[in-house]
């Protein structure tokens, strides 16, 4: 196994090479201020856009993020397919119609970035730049058209950005992370905050194309013999293999369609590693068009798809992984993470994600987190076993339970769980978003599962249920007390005492105790077994209860 090195720091950072950054005035429209007409009230206030270009082997891409912060959210993506990898490794150049195009599209991301008023961009070039004879004429005129320093990557430094990238999107992974490009495959251990020295070599799926003549059973033992020497790959028995990188993101987009998985969300997907190896087998062998329809897989990823599955197929093999899940986060979002504070990099990315939804959607952030802290109380007073990643994914569904108040009242349970389950979450699994999605649902819907999604159900087990209908009876005694208003849950515990279920209600609020509370608190009761009771206290009371 490698050596896991300390946990970053901003020491570590700061011996970290430069990014390459430039700080411009929008030649394009202004950005409107907060109170000035066309602000976008739907927008965080956090400074203007972040941007990166990565200029990689195989794709060209663009990514405006909202602002730099622990959970970035995108608000602009575009890539072009160019190929700058083709054929380097026979010729040492970059292919000249490859770089015509690449520079097509540095020309329309300079103007993009300039329209939408980013202020800061990063810039970086992987394997083709890096290996090609002719990459220190194409860093120079890529750099001219963007108006930015280019940061060209060394091996090693673009498997710790990737190593950063899974860790800013996954909470507290462990195992090894695999980046596959067009021209080379990065491999580096991750565990928690922490992340090894990592190692590069040439199987980019451009590269394993040339290298093997596009012949795949070739391309496989070639991937075999580079691999087999890897150090990461020594201590993966049984732990996680991350996935990065477009060419194994559309293998288990075919694989997700194949299998008819309810969720179509690439971050987390998780696939046992035996079924993943079969997976990849089948494709090495199948010809693509009999699996794929139309508009599954772009274009100029499909030649590479073989490539990717010979290459994932010899990781398994090698390293024994016990399960494969990708993630959409990489070397871009590493990059962003390593600019982050030292606190704010310890921030849990889901809570923080569902905080900024909660702020922008909700009647009361302030009661979003009012809500969690009571739910806090009235769980450890229950005893109900709950691990602590059920209580960050309860955390985070309290933060976002309000989100649905604006549709209509038949239809906010089917659209709250629907923004959910497909929000752009991270640091959380397919199985966490059915909780929180599910949660939400009972809490507008009522505790019947009838109407709930037979899809949902296919990833919901019966402890998801079980814990999601418990929290939704939580929210809707918490709602029908409050109004959605803050400042009253904190003065009306709700917890169990003696087997009894009990809701102590100051008696200057006693006037939003009534009927439909109480039917409320009969639902949650049955729940957890125990018998309800509102009890109307003095202020006196109050305090000798807390």
């Amino acid at each position: 196994m490698n050596t896991i090195l300390p946990e970053l720091s901003s020491a570590v950072v700061a011996e970290m090479p430069a990014p390459a950054i430039i700080r411009t005035q929008p030649s394009g429209p202004s950005v409107p201020k907060p109170g000035q007409p066309g602000f976008a009230q739907g927008r965080i206030c956090q400074g203007p856009p972040i941007a990166t270009i990565d200029i990689g082997s195989n794709s060209v891409r663009l990514v405006v993020y909202e602002g730099l912060t622990r959970s970035p959210t995108a608000i602009f993506n575009e890539k072009v397919l160019a190929g700058l990898g083709r054929g380097i490794m026979m010729t040492k150049r970059l292919d000249p119609a490859a770089v015509a195009k690449a520079y097509a599209a540095l020309v329309r991301f300079r103007a993009l970035c300039d329209t939408m008023g980013v202020k800061d961009l990063y810039v970086l070039a992987t394997a083709a730049a890096r290996d090609a004879d002719d990459g220190e004429e194409f860093i120079a005129k890529a750099s001219e058209i963007c108006r930015a320093p280019i940061e060209l990557l060394s091996g090693k430094r673009e498997a710790r950005l990737s190593a950063f990238g899974v860790i800013s999107g996954f909470h507290m992974p462990d195992g090894v992370v695999g980046d596959m490009g067009g021209g080379s495959l990065e491999l580096i251990d991750v565990h928690g905050h922490r992340a090894g020295a990592g190692m590069t070599t040439p199987l980019g799926g451009l590269a394993l194309q040339d290298a093997s003549g596009q012949n795949i059973r070739r391309a496989a033992r070639i991937a075999q013999e580079k691999l087999e020497k890897a150090e990461p790959l020594r201590g993966l028995r049984e732990r996680t293999f991350y996935a990065v990188g477009g060419t194994w993101r559309s293998l288990a987009k075919l694989h997700m369609i194949q299998m008819g998985y309810p969720l179509h969300i690439m971050h987390g997907y998780s696939v046992p590693a035996k079924e993943m190896l079969d997976f990849c087998k089948l494709i090495m062998r199948v010809d693509n068009t009999t699996l794929i329809g139309n508009e599954t897989v772009s274009v100029g990823r499909l030649p590479l798809l073989a490539y990717g599955a010979a290459l994932l197929a010899e990781i398994i093999k090698i390293g024994k992984p016990k399960d494969v899940v990708i993630s959409a986060l990489g070397v871009r979002e590493g990059l962003l993470y390593t600019l982050l504070s030292e606190e704010d990099r310890k921030l849990d990315p889901l809570i923080s994600a569902a905080r900024e939804l909660n702020i922008l959607r909700s009647r009361s952030p302030q009661h979003g987190e009012e809500l969690l802290r009571w739910g806090d109380r009235f769980m450890s007073s229950t005893n109900i076993d709950e691990t602590a990643d059920e209580r960050r994914q309860r955390h985070a569904a309290c933060l976002v339970a309000d989100i649905g108040w604006r549709a209509h009242p038949d239809y906010r349970g089917e659209q709250s769980l629907n923004i959910i389950a497909n929000a752009a979450f991270v640091g959380i699994d397919h199985r966490g978003r059915a909780y929180m999605a599910v949660a939400n649902f009972f809490r507008h819907v009522g505790l019947n599962d009838e109407q709930l999604s037979a899809r949902i159900r296919e990833i919901a087990t019966t402890r998801i249920l079980d814990r999601a209908r418990i929290l939704g009876g939580l929210m809707r005694v918490a709602y029908i007390l409050t109004a959605s208003m803050p400042g009253v849950l904190p003065r009306a515990p709700l917890h169990v005492s003696h087997g009894k279920l009990l809701l102590d209600v100051p008696r200057d609020l006693e006037g939003l105790a009534g009927e439909r509370l109480a039917t409320r608190m009969r639902a949650l009761g049955r729940l957890i077994g125990r018998e309800p009771l509102i009890r109307i206290i003095d202020p006196v009371e109050v305090a000798a209860a807390e």
